[in-house]
């Protein structure tokens, strides 16, 4: 009960952030063009830009991996406010149970998320999860941007999408 409590104003919250900050993208036609073509691919974005991340994609139908840990359990339920499916596992726990789950999805027509960097990093290294699931779901896998604040707090960093060096960042 508290967990469907929780995550249901952890979903009007993100809401309500979306609408106080302004998304920029930055190289996404390849990606708006598979969207409108149906053409499915494997979203991967920051850990830290999970936040926002259900207003990044623009598809039919994703499932994203998340941790079967109890904070995991809050973030599915979240996402599934928004109106994303998700699938349990993490490199620590539940990991080929995961990965099973979302090659069934990719196979089944869905698009797939990951984290490649996940909470416990290195911060920004691309772990090999998304680039094993590449090959056998025959997805591409380009790197996704990030949300910024329009007018961003004082101290907080500016973070590229994955793979950016520090001059290609906004």
């Amino acid at each position: 009960m508290k967990t469907a409590l929780v995550s249901f104003l952890a979903a009007n919250l993100i809401r309500g952030l979306r609408a106080t900050v302004r998304i920029r993208f930055h190289g996404d036609e390849r990606i708006r063009e598979w969207e409108r073509t149906g053409t499915h691919f494997i979203l991967a974005f920051w850990h830290r830009h999970l936040l926002l991340m259900p207003y990044a994609y623009r598809g039919r139908r994703i499932s994203v991996l998340v941790s079967q840990s109890k904070d995991g359990e809050l973030i599915a339920r979240t996402v599934a406010r928004l109106g994303i499916d998700s699938s349990r596992g993490s490199s620590s726990r539940g990991g080929i149970a995961g990965m099973r789950s979302l090659l069934r999805k990719a196979a089944e027509g869905w698009d797939i998320a990951f984290t490649p960097d996940g909470p416990r990093g290195p911060l920004r290294e691309v772990q090999p999860g998304v680039i094993l699931a590449a090959w056998p779901a025959r997805r591409r896998s380009p790197p996704a941007g990030s949300a910024d604040p329009s007018r961003p707090l004082p101290g907080s960093p500016r973070a590229g999408p994955p793979g950016a060096a520090p001059a290609d960042r906004p």
